[in-house]
């Protein structure tokens, strides 16, 4: 994800809400200029700050607002005694309104302003104030040329509210976009800054509310919220004589031959998340290895629905799909689950076989699919999916009328009703076998201990990422099996057991 401080805002807005933002603080008083000069010194404080002795700036400007942006930018470096030019990529004698006193500024400076051509030299910090977030369409030219002549200088860049070329609506490359390594986004946090392919373009990223009212900004709309801390429902303080009965009985569903370690991760994972009782329904063969290696979950050897059926009476929530696999054994298992009453969490080969359409989900329950999954059960391409992944998160909560958890860079959590919850913790150490068994087993135990479902998948998903980041300290090798003791201590830390 995006290297950001910890201290930004929680909603994330689409660019349809960050202009009807931006409209509204305008009518409210604050005229467009003076909104785009507290923009351009927001700029040059983030850009003094990485690079203080840089002493030189290449503005490559466009003709819209985020142009403007940059000729202020450019006007207040020269001011400062630094090396400046500024290249336009479109016409600056076209410019109009607040870009056009934009460009006036920055002439009134000294700016002698050029015509980006591809025979231009990059010098000094290069910012990209090219686009900006009303993109919607393949970059054109002669965007595109200079989009890849900023990557190819290997200068640093500073982009301007959002690279160039990057949707603001759902992190997607549309045709080229630029590599920033500093974005100082403005006034609202855009969605497609954290989903997606984002985090390889944003680099660092900085924002700055321009002064906006605090009153103004709460009345606006928005698309997502981050997960954090500070949104997150936890799990209640635990009174000092609760038994294990209390605290929720977790079935784990899977294991199918050549597949037994992903039902194990799943239990092993509900265990150490505070469920009170984790059972293991897999095949035979494996319980003896299960039960060396976890005793305190309880094995079942399973081979038909009706020894499932009974199985699953006992349980209050049952975790399915871990090394399920699609063969019959696995099919058998899928069909017990859909007609039982307990909540559910569905992941691996039990999204693949609903996709199928073999069964059906009982509503009210989670869905764990990686992009993969998600077309599979959407009937699109992966590629589709990761092109808009709020959307395909939101469609797959409406269809299967379940909380879907969408994973990958930027996983959302999404339920039929529109809410969108979004992670941007996690680590490409996370990358491995596994992780996806420990979540759903996760999310089982927090479902099991009383937590509504969409609470459950997101406080799942904060806690999974929260320990991958901190394990990551250690570098890459990261096994699955290592988040569960991570979990364990993230959870005391954000739900105490004891007031």
């Amino acid at each position: 994800m995006p290297h950001s401080p910890a201290n930004l805002p929680l909603a994330l807005y689409s660019a349809a809400q960050v202009r009807e933002l931006d409209a509204r603080l305008i009518a409210a008083g604050t005229p467009g200029f003076e909104l785009m000069n507290r923009a351009a010194h927001a700029l040059w404080r983030a850009l003094r700050r990485r690079w203080p002795d840089a002493g030189a700036l290449t503005v490559l400007a466009g003709r819209g607002n985020n142009g403007g942006d940059g000729y202020l930018l450019a006007a207040l470096a020269q001011r400062a005694g630094w090396r400046v030019q500024v290249l336009a990529a479109a016409d600056p004698q076209q410019l109009q309104g607040d870009a056009a006193l934009a460009r006036n500024a920055a002439q009134e400076a000294g700016i002698k302003l050029q015509r980006w051509n591809e025979t231009a030299t990059l010098d000094g910090v290069v910012v990209d104030a090219l686009l900006g977030t009303g993109l919607t369409g393949a970059v054109r030219e002669p965007y595109a040329a200079a989009i890849e002549a900023i990557n190819a200088s290997g200068l640093p860049v500073m982009a301007v509210d959002i690279p160039s070329g990057l949707s603001a609506d759902t992190g997607q490359v549309l045709g080229t976009a630029v590599r920033a390594r500093l974005t100082v986004t403005l006034i609202g946090l855009k969605l497609g800054l954290f989903t997606g392919v984002a985090a390889d373009w944003v680099g660092e990223l900085v924002f700055d509310d321009l002064q906006a009212d605090a009153e103004l900004v709460a009345a606006q709309g928005f698309s997502a919220l981050r997960l954090a801390g500070a949104n997150i429902r936890p799990l209640s303080p635990r009174p000092r004589n609760v038994h294990k009965g209390q605290l929720g009985h977790v079935l784990v569903v899977g294991g199918d031959r050549s597949f037994a370690g992903a039902a194990l991760l799943s239990a092993q994972s509900a265990l150490r998340a505070g469920a009170g009782l984790v059972s293991l329904a897999t095949r035979a063969e494996h319980l003896p290895a299960a039960q060396a290696r976890v005793p305190e979950v309880m094995g079942a050897a399973v081979a038909s629905a009706n020894q499932l059926l009974a199985l699953g009476a006992n349980a209050d929530v049952w975790v399915v799909g871990p090394g399920l696999a699609q063969a019959a054994w696995g099919r058998s298992l899928l069909s017990a689950a859909a007609v039982s009453v307990a909540p559910q969490v569905w992941d691996a080969d039990a999204l693949n076989l609903l996709a199928e359409g073999v069964v059906k989900m009982p509503a009210g329950g989670v869905i764990t699919p990686h992009p993969g999954e998600a077309a599979r059960l959407l009937g699109i391409a992966t590629a589709e999916v990761q092109a808009d992944r709020p959307a395909a998160a939101l469609a797959l909560a409406r269809r299967y009328q379940t909380i879907c958890v969408l994973k990958g860079a930027g996983t959302l959590v999404a339920d039929a009703s529109g809410r969108l919850m979004l992670c941007d913790h996690g680590h490409p150490a996370m990358a491995g076998a596994g992780l996806g068994d420990v979540l759903a087993g996760l999310i089982g135990a927090l479902l099991g201990q009383g937590l509504p479902a969409f609470d459950a998948a997101s406080l799942g998903v904060w806690l999974h990422a929260r320990a991958g980041e901190r394990l990551a300290e250690q570098g890459c090798g990261l096994a699955a099996g290592d988040l569960c003791a991570a979990i364990r201590q993230l959870l005391q830390e954000q739900s105490a057991c004891l007031n």
